[in-house]
């Protein structure tokens, strides 16, 4: 208890002493909150999926303070943290993961580290409120958009942040080079005749955890910018973007080509030899046309691997239309404008070459 008290008294006096520094910055949230803050806070803790992701596009990780403790694990399909490895010696703030969403933080992790803001994402309003009125430290809730899928709130997120954080230039560069790519994209691939695209089926997406080839969306950034034809588009569904194919279902539309999501790569070809009939049945299987991802659904989208399976689905389905593009060096291109560093290598070690045959089929 004496802990408590002495090191909220600490933040207090923190907080006032850089009140008197700054005008206070009055904002509006993503969740419709009004939060008083200051215009330069200088010590920062992200909570939920994406929130350090959206700083660090900002290159404003100098700022944060502590991190959970699920960042520190399995490191390899979130580029954000492979370039920035500051962060791995930051002190705990609390579990996180997706079983931490919208939960109460760990208070005393967090006024251990003393921030003076708070950045949240997929945190209710109600809550939001209650742990800034607890602690005495602005809360703001950011939206990384429905899980698994990139959207408007993005943008908008990343535009509030800028605020906040003085790097508004910074948002601006970082909307205006993914939407650059998605103009690259387009310029490619739209004028492709219909009855020229294949029919696509993605397998082995993230989805709260790894699942094998019946784990696909609906809504697909990668295959929606290549102007593709998503075979997953005609499976209805009434919660959302992600969906889970029957393998009936699966037979029913026969892809002709499939690509496989990396983190759920090992599941497919565990499944492939229990069940090699079935994956042989599939066109995508007899022609070999079966290729690989880098995953980008891990805690959230990570908007940059987005960006390189995009341009990877695009050269594999339209080969001429990405003459010019290598792969590795596109993705490497990618991660050093929104992380800070080329970690396409230390991706490729965990999950292979981006848009590789399948290794698994025989």
């Amino acid at each position: 208890m004496r802990i408590k008290i002495w090191l909220a008294a600490l933040l207090l006096s923190v907080w006032m002493t850089t009140s008197v520094l700054a005008e206070p910055l009055i904002i509006t949230d993503m969740v419709g909150r009004t939060v008083t803050i200051q215009a330069e806070p200088q010590r920062i803790i992200c909570i939920g999926p994406g929130a350090l992701r959206m700083i660090v596009y900002l290159d404003a990780q100098e700022k944060v303070v502590g991190v959970e403790s699920m960042e520190k694990r399995l490191p390899a399909g979130r580029p954000y943290w492979l370039a920035q490895l500051q962060l791995r010696t930051l002190p705990d703030i609390g579990p996180g993961g997706p079983a931490a969403i919208n939960k109460k933080p760990d208070m005393e992790a967090v006024l251990r580290v003393a921030p003076d803001l708070i950045v949240a994402t997929y945190m209710e309003a109600a809550l939001a409120d209650e742990v800034a009125d607890t602690l005495g430290i602005p809360t703001v809730v950011l939206s990384c958009g429905e899980l698994s899928v990139f959207d408007q709130a993005v943008y908008d997120s990343l535009k509030l942040a800028g605020r906040i954080l003085d790097r508004r230039e910074r948002a601006d560069a970082v909307i205006d080079y993914i939407e650059g790519l998605r103009g690259d994209l387009h310029h490619r691939t739209a004028t492709v005749f219909d009855r020229d695209k294949p029919g696509v089926f993605v397998g082995g997406i993230g989805y709260r955890g790894s699942h094998g080839i019946e784990s696909t969306q609906r809504n697909y950034i990668p295959l929606d910018w290549n102007h593709a034809v998503n075979l997953a588009q005609r499976v209805e569904s009434t919660i959302g973007s992600h969906v889970f194919v029957d393998e009936e279902v699966l037979l029913e539309l026969n892809p002709d080509v499939i690509f496989i999501d990396g983190g759920g790569l090992a599941l497919v070809a565990e499944d492939y030899r229990r069940k090699p009939d079935f994956y042989r049945a599939l066109t995508a299987f007899q022609s070999r046309r079966v290729y690989t991802l880098l995953p980008f659904n891990f805690y959230a989208t990570n908007i940059g691997t987005a960006m390189a399976d995009a341009f990877a689905i695009g050269k594999m389905l339209y080969p001429s239309r990405f003459e010019d593009v290598r792969l590795a060096d596109k993705a490497d291109e990618i991660f050093i404008f929104l992380v800070g560093q080329p970690v396409y290598a230390a991706m490729q070690l965990e999950y292979g070459d981006l848009g590789q045959p399948a290794p698994f089929i025989d």
